[in-house]
């Protein structure tokens, strides 16, 4: 069967790997689309540090169930269409005792510490796998990206007397806006790109902030900043932006030290946290948002999450026009159904 695999920085090729087979309590899944991510480009580019190469990329993921293992609890069917769940947890680290597993210790994401799904299948443990009736397989390869926004606004502990700050129209910084939207807050965007900006004031955002030029909408003072971006610039710009007693969500990893004044933390009496992956609860609420909006990625509409949609023999063309012009891209479905 083919997979997409990246042997080296700058470099990706098809190759034909065996076709896996599948133990009692696995679920082998027809992978219809996967998404390429910001930890894929970064793969491509060689600055993922948690990559070791060749590595086949891929953790956002729409299929249907192919094939069930015997010892498969009820509840899945052949033809299913269904996400997954991509992270790993050992069961015995700090984060795995306290109920946080997404931030486990010794966690393996598929297609950076292991292979991923930018393959025709996949056998995964059956807990991994998420039902996802009734959405569209495209929608379903965008629901872990928005999870980890999602994820990132309870973090926060938003609710509907908030004024939110999200750093970086990405992604995951779009599933932070349309969950804190979800939840009342008044919602700031800031971003250096104009369409970007457009996207986020369909989803809900009430004011906008093009930090490159600094037009846009007088903002008020936000209770909570997230930060979607990682970089110096933006995590500077959330502890300066968000006001006394507020909180700063910490998503992006920055590629170098960041200088913050620390006197603000005490000053403002800051609550700053990191918000890492998602939980099960945090797929299930992408899921139900995306059957009751059936307008996310309508043209129509202005707010199309998919920018381009390849087969696997165009990986490295996208791939490499992704990293010339990496504002430009939301998110690039790989096509498996052929």
């Amino acid at each position: 069967m083919k997979a997409i695999q990246i042997p080296k920085p700058f470099a990706m090729e098809v190759i034909d790997i065996p076709l896996p087979t599948i133990k009692e309590d696995e679920i082998l899944l027809k992978i219809n689309y996967v998404g390429f991510c910001g930890s894929d480009l970064n793969t491509f580019r060689g600055g993922n540090t948690m990559v070791s190469y060749p590595r086949i990329p891929g953790h956002e993921i729409g299929a249907t169930i192919s094939e069930i293992g015997a010892a498969v609890p009820e509840g899945f069917h052949v033809g299913q269409v269904v996400t997954v769940n991509p992270y790993t947890n050992c069961g015995h680290c700090d984060a795995c005792r306290n109920n946080r597993v997404n931030a486990c210790e010794n966690n393996e994401t598929l297609g950076v510490q292991r292979n991923g799904a930018m393959q025709e299948y996949i056998s995964l443990p059956w807990q991994k796998i998420i039902p996802a009736d009734n959405l569209s397989l495209e929608k379903v390869a965008l629901v872990e990206p928005l999870s980890v926004g999602f994820h990132a606004v309870d973090r926060g502990q938003v609710t509907d007397t908030d004024v939110v700050m999200v750093i970086g129209c990405g992604m995951v910084g779009l599933g932070a806006i349309i969950r804190s939207v979800i939840r009342g807050a008044t919602v700031i965007v800031a971003d250096i790109d104009d369409e970007k900006l457009a996207l986020a004031k369909s989803l809900g955002a009430t004011f906008t902030l093009n930090v490159s030029n600094n037009k846009g909408n007088k903002i008020p003072t936000p209770s909570v900043v997230i930060e979607a971006v990682g970089s110096v610039p933006t995590y500077q710009l959330a502890i300066n932006s968000v006001g006394f007693t507020g909180r700063v969500v910490c998503i992006g990893y920055a590629k170098s030290d960041v200088s913050l004044p620390t006197s603000l933390f005490v000053k403002k009496e800051l609550n700053i946290c990191g918000s890492r992956n998602a939980t099960p609860k945090d797929f299930e609420a992408v899921i139900q948002y995306l059957r009751q909006n059936d307008k996310i990625n309508d043209n129509d509409n202005g707010n199309n999450l998919i920018s381009s949609i390849i087969p696997p023999h165009q990986a490295y063309e996208a791939m490499q026009k992704w990293h010339e012009s990496p504002g430009k891209v939301f998110r690039i479905l790989v096509n498996f159904n052929n």
